[in-house]
């Protein structure tokens, strides 16, 4: 279930950012605030990046509904090894700020909390300022590092286990900071 609820959202956000990004659009021959509506074109090669990086998680879909984490992340990590489109359009550090937090993910539930960390730390590179991805990739270091506790107290590593839930309390916390910095942001000045 709550894979079928990260599938749904990751190709809501991939959607989202492809029709209200203006960096999407491109006017052939002006700068992008001189075009007009009817000038604007869709941009191709940021649209095939878009279309490989959902591709790349449909086949970890189908890799992850068969079991097989390892492949998933190795689909993921292709596409963070992938040709990206020129310029500087946020889609792009969106997208792969949210596969670097689903191959966390992955990693964690495999046990490679190390590299999950790792992950986690990629994905912030290029989540640099408040938004909805950065905070999500403190959720995901959150639940790697709770997964680690659990991992740490299954083998009867208390004191490292109580630095992991620490260390998950304080990425939680991060989380809800950055998400609620968001959510002030996006608020009418007068409810702020």
């Amino acid at each position: 279930m709550k894979s079928a609820r990260a599938r749904a959202a990751r190709t809501l956000l991939l959607a989202v950012s492809l029709v209200l990004s203006p960096l999407v659009l491109g006017c052939q021959t002006k700068s992008q605030g001189d075009c007009e509506p009817s000038e604007r074109v869709v941009d191709p090669v940021l649209l095939a990046f878009l279309s490989q990086a959902r591709s790349a998680h449909h086949t970890a879909d189908q890799r992850e509904a068969q079991g097989d984490l390892g492949a998933a992340v190795t689909a993921l990590e292709r596409l963070t090894r992938a040709p990206r489109p020129p310029g500087e359009a946020p889609e792009v550090g969106e997208v792969l700020a949210d596969t670097q937090a689903r191959i966390a993910d992955l990693l964690s539930r495999t046990g490679g909390f190390d590299e999950a960390s790792q992950a986690v730390d990629l994905g912030l590179e290029h989540a640099t300022v408040p938004s909805y991805f950065r905070g999500h990739l403190f959720e995901v270091r959150g639940l790697v590092e709770e997964r680690r506790e659990k991992a740490l107290r299954d083998s009867a590593r208390g004191p490292e286990a109580d630095q992991a839930r620490e260390r998950s309390l304080a990425a939680y916390e991060e989380a809800m900071k950055i998400q609620a910095e968001v959510i002030q942001k996006a608020s009418p000045p007068a409810l702020r």
